[in-house]
């Protein structure tokens, strides 16, 4: 009977521990398909372990405990080999298979990429859905409004624009262009020291003289301003105010080349510019302005009527007959004149009331237009 190898037994065992792991470790990875290049791999992996088992064998020169120790490395060592190289190839399996699905993911990508927006359906894009913003309703657009603009009512007008302050913000703020504030005939015309009437020596064509009212010189008014006055005055007295006169109406081109050429003899063109029109931008030529008096037995001046009761109470209640001070105390520098308080404008009630309710002291600014301070 055989003794054991003392010295072998040891090894023997750790071999066999070894062949045990590798086995449990080839357990556990799966095998996929064999490829060429696995079956390659495998097939020179075995060709080296039999080549290296073979040179083991041919040792023929070694003792027999030799002979059995280096028989065992080498069969470790194929065992561990075979077991790489298994590993190997399933890592690599593993790596081919990840990059292969990278690459058909990054191909489907790229595609997208390439082929662009995805094709129109055959109903078409939606179209996007926007409101219709209404065009701002001007009385230039309404029939109503050009058809009395076309008449002579100027009342007729303002009423069909929806009243003074309807019309006057209409114009002011640009949206009515077929109002011309430049029309003689108008109750709305401007005139100032930068714009003149059209034409320069415009006449109106219905003066006519105030009734029941005393004139300090033969100087007439156009109609509706003259009936206007009448009733201003009727009322002033009844109110208890005293009597009203005027001095001074309409004044013609010609008239008003003298009144102004006066004051430029008496305190020269500057002074002249502070207190007169220039003939051809003169209110006084429209028929619409009065330069009015306070009277008792006999009538005072011009410049007693800021201190009068009757100059109180024109500054209360003129605009309710369709007045306005024209060159109100501390606008010069937007009206191009000293304040007067005896001269009034005729503009109309509508008009007038819209004035005083909105709290305007120029017509400059009443209508929107710049000011007028020099010629």
């Amino acid at each position: 009977m055989t003794r054991p190898d003392p010295e072998l037994s040891p090894r023997r065992a750790a071999r066999a521990e070894a062949e045990r792991l590798a086995t449990a470790a080839l357990a556990q990875i799966p095998h996929p398909a064999p490829t060429r290049r696995r079956r390659r791999e495998a097939s020179s992996a075995a060709s080296t372990v039999r080549s290296r088992i073979a040179a083991a064998v041919s040792l023929s020169g070694l003792s027999p405990t030799l002979r059995r120790r280096r028989l065992g490395v080498v069969a470790l060592a194929a065992v561990v080999i075979a077991a790489g190289a298994v590993a190997i190839g399933a890592a690599s399996s593993a790596a081919h298979h990840d990059a292969a699905a990278s690459g058909s993911a990054g191909d489907d990508a790229s595609a997208q990429v390439v082929s662009g927006p995805p094709a129109v359906p055959d109903a078409g894009l939606p179209v996007p859905q926007t409101a219709a913003l209404a065009a701002t309703a001007t009385p230039c657009d309404d029939p109503a409004f050009t058809a009395a603009l076309g008449g002579d009512d100027d009342a007729a007008v303002i009423a069909a624009a929806g009243g003074g302050s309807a019309f006057r913000e209409a114009v002011a703020s640009g949206i009515a262009p077929c109002v011309s504030l430049s029309n003689p005939n108008r109750e709305w015309l401007v005139v100032n020291k930068q714009r003149p009437l059209d034409p320069l020596d415009h006449r109106p064509g219905d003066l006519v003289m105030p009734d029941g009212v005393r004139a300090l010189e033969q100087s007439a008014l156009r109609a509706g301003a003259a009936q206007a006055l009448s009733a201003m005055v009727r009322a002033a007295a009844d109110a208890g105010a005293g009597e009203i006169g005027f001095l001074s109406a309409f004044r013609s081109y010609s008239t008003q080349q003298s009144t102004y050429a006066g004051r430029v003899a008496v305190g020269g063109v500057a002074e002249a510019d502070r207190e007169s029109a220039r003939a051809g931008y003169s209110e006084h030529q429209t028929g619409m302005a009065v330069d009015i008096v306070p009277c008792t037995r006999s009538c005072g001046t011009l410049d007693d009527v800021a201190a009068s009761p009757q100059g109180a109470w024109v500054r209360e209640h003129a605009w309710e007959f369709g007045f306005i001070t024209r060159y109100a105390e501390g606008r010069e520098e937007v009206s191009g004149y000293e304040p007067e308080a005896w001269h009034l404008r005729y503009i109309g009630p509508e008009l007038a009331r819209a004035y005083h309710d909105g709290g305007f002291t120029t017509l400059e600014e009443f209508f929107g237009l710049p000011a007028a301070p020099s010629y």
